[in-house]
């Protein structure tokens, strides 16, 4: 029986990344779902830290990162599936994306629901200055998954 795939430093091969991400993806949509949950539970018993007038910033911080996560879950699935149509790719590329994919998805809906755990007047928290880093990392990941598209012969 042959060992587990990983992704180690420097190395991967496209099944080790596509099941890390698999993995990512799916966990994302849990615990984003389960965030979901509880929002959709504060809003039910009519929790005032949540719905009151002065906190219509956390409730759309806490929404923000809902969407976000969630959506950045799907984007895992989809570089899961994308290296395995992708096997030629560099190593490099394929951990560069896959780096940051992963911070992107930690940092963005994190500064988010981060930002609105604590809220001062109608501004965030100092949390939601990961979300830009997170929006970097997510163009990192980005430019990477294009540019593996990329045909050779054009």
């Amino acid at each position: 029986m042959s060992p587990t795939p990983t992704v180690a430093a420097g190395h991967a091969t496209p099944d080790a990344v596509a099941r890390l991400h698999l993995r990512w993806g799916w966990s994302l949509i849990l615990l984003f779902a389960l965030l979901g949950m509880a929002l959709e539970a504060l809003h039910g018993f009519k929790i005032g830290w949540y719905l009151d007038v002065g906190n219509e910033t956390r409730r759309l911080m806490f929404r923000l990162g809902h969407a976000h996560g969630t959506l950045l879950g799907l984007l895992n699935l989809g570089l899961a599936f994308t290296v395995t149509r992708l096997p030629a790719q560099p190593a490099r590329r394929q951990l560069l994306a896959s780096r940051a994919l992963r911070m992107a998805s930690v940092l963005m809906p994190g500064g988010f629901v981060a930002g609105g755990l604590v809220v001062h007047g109608g501004d965030p928290g100092l949390g939601v200055a990961l979300v830009p880093v997170g929006g970097i990392a997510l163009l990192v990941a980005l430019v990477s998954i294009v540019a593996a598209t990329r045909d050779p012969a054009d």
